[in-house]
């Protein structure tokens, strides 16, 4: 058994757009510091009664993860072309993606999201800078990964 650890550089991020891409296209050229991040969410809504008892309830919330990449990646091209096409045809992309992450062996599964935000253009400093990328996710759904001999 692989011991777990908490190496991020052999993450493997796969992103489904089926009206612009027949395959699932993994995301590539991460800048260096930082391959994606995603803010807590609180699921849970509470209200305290003037008696001091306090109620909860589940509320389901979605999820943005923000994807920074090179301003050379490969990855670029696949969230221009997704905005590109949302542009033309007026409508959303419907997105799907899966993330595996093998040092601490977990797969996490995205069955439904959009690109809500994007860089149009990569902050131009002494080089070009890494561009983020938004998708908002319905739900993120965690599984332990496939074991790989």
């Amino acid at each position: 058994m692989v011991a777990r650890n908490i190496t991020a550089a052999n993450a493997a991020i796969f992103i489904t757009a089926p009206d612009v891409f027949a395959a699932p296209f993994q995301l590539q050229g991460f800048s260096a510091d930082n391959i994606y991040d995603t803010d807590a969410i609180e699921p849970v809504e509470t209200l305290m009664g003037v008696d001091g008892i306090l109620s909860g309830g589940y509320t389901p919330k979605p999820i943005d993860q923000v994807f920074m990449v090179q301003a050379d990646s490969s990855t670029i091209d696949f969230f221009e072309a997704v905005q590109s096409w949302q542009q033309t045809n007026l409508g959303v992309e419907v997105l799907s993606g899966t993330t595996l992450l093998l040092g601490p062996q977990k797969l996490y599964s995205m069955p439904k999201g959009f690109l809500t935000a994007y860089q149009p253009l990569p902050p131009a400093h002494k080089i070009l800078q890494p561009r983020r990328f938004t998708i908002r996710w319905q739900g993120v759904f965690p599984a332990p990964a496939p074991v790989l001999a």
